[in-house]
């Protein structure tokens, strides 16, 4: 089904109204789930939506505000209060940037939040305000080691931002085979895994996305990316997460935002950021269909291309079930 741009925000926003956020937070997370459509990660988008109603409803009586657990110049701590992790992650961004240009450098750890979101859009905040920033995420056990078939760390995504003068460069790389939401939306939709990413709960390699959910799933890079996503899990507990976190109740996000004038001159590292990506893209070519390209620069053009199309391709079974979920909202809205 393909929507615009507006209507495709409208869906989620009202979404998030029906299972009770005020309209600032349900304007922050339609935000953040839009951007992800308009970069072409339709499953961190409108099909991600569905899971937070589904995730509130399960659990309803747990959310409370997001907190400050230690504050310093340079440094937060918050607990996110069981909170939808767009909202924590936000708020920590936020005050991470405002620290950090402030006082050139500053920290930012969240927990007892889940779905973290896209960590691009956290990088993309700092470098709209001429920042550097790493952002690294821990979650519930769900990705095997290297070498194993039983889960020891999530998907632990990690992300780095660097501003230039034109679009930054925004690395952001899950390190498991494949995300736990694409996983889950292929289990909404019917489709089958690929050979070599899920093992069922007794070990056993598995194509169900369903079964890979209860098992484990395998990890990016094989021994390198297993290290990369244990240094990660451990950013969690520096962020005061559990050893084993609670699924979908304890993911943890470390931040840290750099005012490059704390080392060089902002405008010498703009030019020479821009100057190493044009160097990188120009790199020879093995392959004219696949050349060379920087890390964002993908993410950008799509973008790009689905504003000036104002149209955005969403799966059927999404957008009929999120209609439901507000339709249902503003029924009962009118009996009380």
């Amino acid at each position: 089904m393909k929507l615009t741009v507006k209507e495709a925000h409208a869906l989620a926003f009202q979404a998030m109204r029906a299972i009770g956020h005020s309209e600032e937070e349900a304007g922050i997370i339609a935000d953040h789930l839009l951007d992800c459509e308009l970069r072409g990660i339709g499953y961190g988008g409108l099909a991600r939506a569905l899971s937070v109603v589904e995730r509130i409803r399960k659990r309803p009586e747990g959310r409370r505000p997001i907190s400050v657990v230690r504050e310093t110049p340079v440094s937060v701590l918050l607990d996110g209060g069981d909170q939808a992790g767009y909202l924590v992650g936000y708020r920590a961004t936020v005050m991470g940037i405002e620290k950090a240009k402030a006082n050139g450098i500053a920290v930012a750890g969240i927990h007892n939040t889940w779905y973290t979101g896209m960590f691009a859009y956290y990088m993309e905040m700092a470098t709209k305000e001429g920042l550097v920033g790493m952002a690294a995420g821990a979650s519930d056990w769900r990705v095997a080691p290297a070498g194993s078939n039983q889960a020891r760390f999530g998907t632990n995504p990690m992300a780095f931002g660097f501003p230039s003068s034109g679009d930054p460069i925004i690395i952001d790389a899950g390190l498991s085979s494949v995300m736990i939401s694409e996983a889950t939306l292929a289990k909404r939709l019917g489709q089958e895994l690929a050979d070599g990413v899920a093992y069922d709960a007794d070990g056993f390699p598995t194509k169900d996305p369903a079964k890979g959910l209860e098992g484990a799933f395998t990890v990016w890079g094989g021994h390198k990316g297993s290290a990369l996503a244990t240094a990660v899990q451990m950013f969690g507990l520096l962020c005061g997460s559990a050893l084993k976190p609670d699924p979908l109740s304890d993911c943890a996000l470390f931040l840290m935002f750099i005012r490059p004038d704390l080392l060089i001159e902002k405008d010498i590292l703009r030019n020479q950021i821009s100057a190493y990506a044009e160097a990188v893209r120009s790199a020879q070519s093995i392959d004219a269909r696949d050349p060379p390209r920087m890390p964002f620069d993908r993410s950008a053009d799509e973008r790009r291309r689905r504003l000036a199309e104002d149209a955005i391709d969403v799966a059927d079974h999404i957008v009929q079930s999120l209609e439901a979920i507000i339709t249902e909202s503003e029924r009962m809205a009118a009996t009380v």
